[in-house]
């Protein structure tokens, strides 16, 4: 009786996980997972990724289209070409977080454990936490009020080869009460902006315009 018991106890375990890999593609539309659900690589082109409240995926990615992670929700890795990203509140990856020709934003208590980087788009941060860095070519970055970035923050210098038509510097604010540690370095010209509040660490490149209040 109890190696049979075990035996259905393995049975469903597996089962679970199964249902928990489940793997999502939609090509030409949304791709989502439902509130309190498990997948694993839920994917489209010309379409968004919706992940919803408390879901679980292992990555969720896009061409031509948006993520979203509702709150609460997890991911072990994001990747999205020409659309945005937004994780809801308290909304965790795992990894990293990799964007190209889109907004980033991060709501209250969400987090990415890995590296953030972008290309064109910008980056806020409002209350949240990266752990392994932000770095972008062409993106404005915002980190909030009481954000936290670690692994500092690098602004990389275009190529030679891209024209986005736009050569105004991007702006990177860090405000009340937020903290950057490591080093932010910056390739090419920025208007960069420091709350007298805020803690940073060194900074190459650039020289920090200290404002006070919610934002300069």
């Amino acid at each position: 009786m109890r190696r049979t018991l075990i035996s259905a106890l393995i049975t469903l375990s597996l089962s679970a996980a199964a249902f928990a890999a489940e793997d999502i593609h939609k090509v030409n539309g949304t791709a989502s997972v439902d509130a309190g659900q498990h997948a694993g690589d839920v994917s489209t082109v010309n379409g968004s990724v919706r992940i919803g409240d408390k879901a679980v995926v292992e990555k969720a990615s896009t061409v031509n289209g948006s993520v979203e992670l509702g709150d609460g929700a997890t991911a072990n890795e994001v990747n999205t070409v020409n659309g945005g990203v937004s994780l809801g509140q308290n909304a965790q990856v795992s990894g990293e977080l990799e964007n190209v020709n889109g907004r980033v934003k991060l709501e209250k208590g969400a987090g990415v454990k890995g590296h953030l980087t972008n290309v064109n788009g910008d980056i806020t941060l409002d209350h949240a936490h990266v752990g392994g860095g932000i770095e972008t070519v062409n993106a404005n970055i915002t980190v909030g009020d009481s954000s936290k970035v670690e692994g500092g923050i690098l602004v990389k210098k275009p190529k030679m080869s891209w024209n986005s038509g736009d050569s105004r510097p991007p702006t990177i604010i860090i405000g009340p009460h937020a903290v950057v540690t490591g080093t932010m370095t910056f390739e090419r010209e920025v208007q960069l902006y420091v709350s007298d509040s805020a803690t940073v660490g060194k900074i190459e490149g650039a020289t920090a315009k200290k404002f006070s209040g919610s934002a300069p």
